[in-house]
């Protein structure tokens, strides 16, 4: 049986591309995005449950995010989850919605989130490097057991550079997308 196997590694790489827009949309703009809460989890019930378990998280103004909480008996943990995350938001009560405006972010704070933008997509490119290694050790261990000409290996090696270089490349245009709107505010 072959080692090689092109559609891993391709959803392997995907997967790493999927990852850091995941992050990234978690580093605040100043502008509102629900995603900012993603991370947020509230202690109700006796367990921790994700906000969006147990509240309803929207963008109503550009620069404010709204929580309407489904239980009226887990506003405050709601509240106190939102502090605990320590994502620079003030949460403001209002019956069961949890208003959260955003605050503006100083020049400093632009250039460190551009910054660890940058980091996230070097992590990125890291695991789709060390995919592209486990490719290539694969396709050696095909040929070894002759199931593959060194004429093969050699193509499909290319092969594999071009899946590297193309979601490398997509990790660029993430990473250069969202820093554009960090330093752009």
């Amino acid at each position: 049986m072959a080692e090689y196997d092109k559609a891993d590694i391709e959803r392997r790489m995907g997967g790493a591309v999927e990852s850091l827009k995941s992050d990234l949309s978690g580093l605040r703009t100043g502008r509102a995005n629900t995603s900012l809460l993603d991370p947020v989890v509230v202690e109700v019930y006796g367990a921790m449950m994700p906000l969006n378990q147990v509240a309803t998280v929207s963008a109503p103004e550009p620069r404010m995010l709204s929580v309407q909480v489904w239980d009226k008996n887990n506003v405050s943990a709601v509240e106190k989850g939102i502090s605990k995350a320590n994502l620079g938001l003030n949460p403001m009560t209002d019956g069961q919605n949890v208003r959260l405006p955003m605050p503006d972010l100083n020049e400093e704070r632009r250039k460190e989130l551009a910054k660890l933008a940058g980091e996230y997509g070097e992590k990125a490119k890291i695991a789709i490097r060390n995919v592209r290694r486990d490719a290539n050790e694969s396709l050696k261990v095909d040929e070894k057991k002759k199931e593959i000409s060194e004429d093969d290996r050699k193509r499909l090696e290319d092969e594999v550079q071009k899946m590297t270089d193309k979601h490398v490349a997509d990790t660029d245009a993430a990473v250069e997308k969202k820093v554009q709107e960090i330093l752009s505010q």
